[in-house]
């Protein structure tokens, strides 16, 4: 099983060699197991890599994430869908009732909330954290009264007193962006793993973006990028100021957190795994029930 990733932001040429990647540096190179990769960061303009390891990438069912020239996720490869039942899987998703999704799309933001709450928690805000449990008991099926803004409205100036999210001059907003990046591409990986179309998807439904169903997906994973980010700013971290490397290879780990998925503790990589082949279960099933989404413990 693919547990590790890698983020690279100095020269480098990738290539494939006895099935692994090689990392060619100028003080030598690196070979890995590319069975062992989930994630590859190419986050410099300075990397180039081989068309054979970019297939072997994609065999492997590895996500490339390319970043722009700000160093800011701009997009990523993903492989075609590789289930041996996707056919039968896809049409079940495609047939998925309006009622069906609504519940689906509840349970994913009831999830959230009690992750957000768990966030406040965990940051010695257990005031701010009860009015979030409450508000996820509140979600009804498709969130009609739109109770998940609701609660953003009160989790942010509780996690940060003095954060406006749509300051681009405030570099906390820089490593959430980044880190949202990089959950959504092993949310993106999972779901073509498990089976499943992205681009259908759920709540979210712009005709413009090819990876809806992800976005819905990760919706309950989000928090777990708020708490990392928290722990940079806790530190002096956060305010003003471009992504420097260490931020960003800090921020490119957020897969490797720990959290608990139904009765596991595991690394939000695999908490992906686990709810991707969930909801393709739950959808075949009818059953919002049978979705396993992360859990963050910060309440007893």
């Amino acid at each position: 099983m693919a547990w590790r990733g890698l983020h690279l932001s100095e020269p480098c040429r990738l290539s494939l060699a006895d099935g692994q990647c090689v990392v060619a540096r100028e003080d030598g190179e690196v070979r890995l197991a590319l069975e062992d990769i989930a994630w590859i960061i190419l986050d410099t303009p300075q990397a180039t890599l081989t068309t054979a390891l970019l297939a072997a990438c994609m065999e492997a069912g590895i996500v490339l994430i390319v970043t722009d020239a700000r160093h800011h996720p701009s997009g990523l490869a993903l492989p075609f869908h590789r289930h041996h039942r996707q056919a039968e899987i896809a049409a079940l998703q495609v047939a998925l009732g309006a009622g069906r999704r609504r519940r689906l799309w509840q349970a994913l933001a009831r999830a959230k909330l009690r992750n957000q709450a768990a966030v406040l928690a965990l940051c010695g805000d257990r005031r701010g954290a009860a009015p979030l449990r409450a508000m996820a008991l509140r979600v009804a099926p498709g969130d009609p009264d739109n109770i998940e803004a609701q609660a953003a409205r009160r989790y942010w100036p509780r996690l940060f007193p003095d954060f406006v999210r749509e300051n681009a001059a405030d570099r906390r907003n820089a490593m959430l962006n980044y880190g949202y990046a990089v959950m959504r591409g092993a949310v993106a990986r999972a779901l073509v793993a498990a089976g499943l179309l992205p681009a259908l998807g759920l709540h979210h439904a712009s005709a413009l973006n090819p990876f809806n169903l992800a976005d819905d997906l990760l919706e309950p994973f989000r928090p777990i990028v708020d708490a990392l980010v928290w722990r940079l700013a806790d530190r002096g971290e956060g305010r003003e100021g471009e992504l420097n490397r260490a931020h960003r290879q800090t921020l490119a780990g957020v897969l490797l957190e720990p959290v608990r998925c139904g009765h596991e503790n595991v690394t939000a990589l695999v908490a992906s795994e686990m709810a991707a082949v969930s909801l393709a279960r739950a959808i075949a099933a009818a059953r919002a029930s049978a979705l396993v989404l992360p859990e963050i413990e910060g309440l007893p």
